[in-house]
């Protein structure tokens, strides 16, 4: 139980900006085996996220409640993911070889293809977020968040890294998941689709898998694994993708 407690808190500590490692003397060793704690992790930023929104509507008109919801968030996490998709743009957008998708991806400069591939992100974002129903933006939110993460670590399990060690930015290889943490992940992402009482919006996950089954196979060919960058764009774009599949569906059937 304290080796569980422990890669929790690594989890916690590594993929927000929730300073426990302040509180618990967290074994490096510990952060290699996080990624079934992922999704679990978007509870946390999906219902803070959720929560933030529920707050700001009540005072600020429903664009403006979304934008100051996701600053939470941004806030919340250190802007992680958005690095790694700002990275994954410039990388793959400007790269033509593995080897100058994996520098470009590194270099701390943000180039044109990640300025505009952002804007563009955040424009659908928050256009797709608004055009969803008020009533069930909260739920939506917080389901999004875990589902999106545990897209990525199935990815993650299924794909070797594409640098070496030295060159990872955060210096972690993850593990991968055996049957019981894979099914542990699957619970922490999966669960709280229980509380989207409308089943059609079950089918929304249908794209988003599509979606991470797609870029498996893209990175899989461009740079033949995946890297910390690409997790996060992976998450992202998934969330973004869960969020556009809600949009239809309830505007549509």
């Amino acid at each position: 139980m304290k080796t569980i407690l422990y890669q929790l808190a690594a989890a916690i500590s590594f993929f927000t900006r929730i300073p426990l490692w302040r509180i618990v003397d967290i074994p490096v060793e510990h952060y290699s085996r996080i990624i079934c704690f992922w999704p679990l992790t978007g509870w946390i930023t999906g219902g803070i996220t959720a929560l933030a929104w529920l707050g700001f509507s009540m005072f600020f008109p429903p664009i403006l409640a979304i934008i100051l919801a996701l600053t939470v968030r941004l806030l919340l996490t250190g802007g992680f993911h958005e690095d790694g998709l700002g990275d994954f743009f410039d990388g793959f957008g400007g790269g033509k070889t593995k080897t100058d998708i994996l520098r470009i991806m590194k270099d701390s400069q943000v180039g044109s293809y990640a300025l505009i591939g952002m804007i563009v992100y955040y424009l659908f974002l928050v256009n797709t977020l608004v055009s969803i129903p008020r009533e069930i933006i909260f739920i939506v939110i917080f389901v999004a968040d875990p589902f999106s993460k545990l897209l990525t670590a199935m990815m993650m399990n299924f794909l070797p890294y594409a640098r070496i060690q030295s060159e990872s930015k955060s210096k972690t290889l993850y593990d991968k998941l055996n049957v019981g943490r894979f099914l542990l992940a699957c619970l922490f992402g999966l669960s709280p689709l229980l509380f989207i009482l409308d089943k059609r919006l079950w089918l929304s996950v249908l794209f988003p898998m599509g979606l991470v089954l797609f870029l498996f196979f893209y990175v899989k060919k461009r740079i033949g694994g995946y890297t910390g960058d690409i997790c996060g764009a992976t998450a992202l774009l998934c969330e973004l993708g869960f969020y556009l599949s809600v949009c239809l569906i309830t505007r549509n059937f």
